[in-house]
């Protein structure tokens, strides 16, 4: 377990839902990857990330799918795409990727509380 945090902590990380509307191949990633354009809603806008969940999902599975995501952290370079945001999984018992989401759909844009 990480160390505790106050609820101040919590509320600085920015998680919010956000759907895939596009989601294109990654073949300069040294792992298996996808490049995933994902709809935020008005305030946040479309926003990109990358994310190595290529075991459990194809591209066209992904399209529609509403994720969730850490939108403030600062944008990190990966080869040679700008990942904007930091899209939420879980691994499995193999370590290989599961996307966070809600169990049902809530507008994008919506902050985790």
């Amino acid at each position: 377990m990480a160390d505790e945090i106050g609820f101040d902590d919590f509320m600085k990380v920015d998680i919010r839902t956000g759907t895939i509307v596009e989601v294109r191949p990654f073949p300069e990633a040294r792992k298996p990857a996808h490049i995933m354009l994902i709809d935020f809603g008005d305030e946040l806008g479309v926003k990109k990330s990358s994310a190595q969940i290529t075991v459990h999902y194809n591209a066209d599975d992904l399209v529609g799918r509403q994720v969730m995501a850490v939108v403030n952290f600062p944008p990190r370079q990966i080869g040679p795409l700008k990942s904007e945001v930091l899209t939420l999984g879980f691994a499995d018992e193999n370590g290989d990727i599961v996307l966070a989401a809600t169990d049902k759909k809530v507008p994008n844009g919506q902050r985790l509380m």
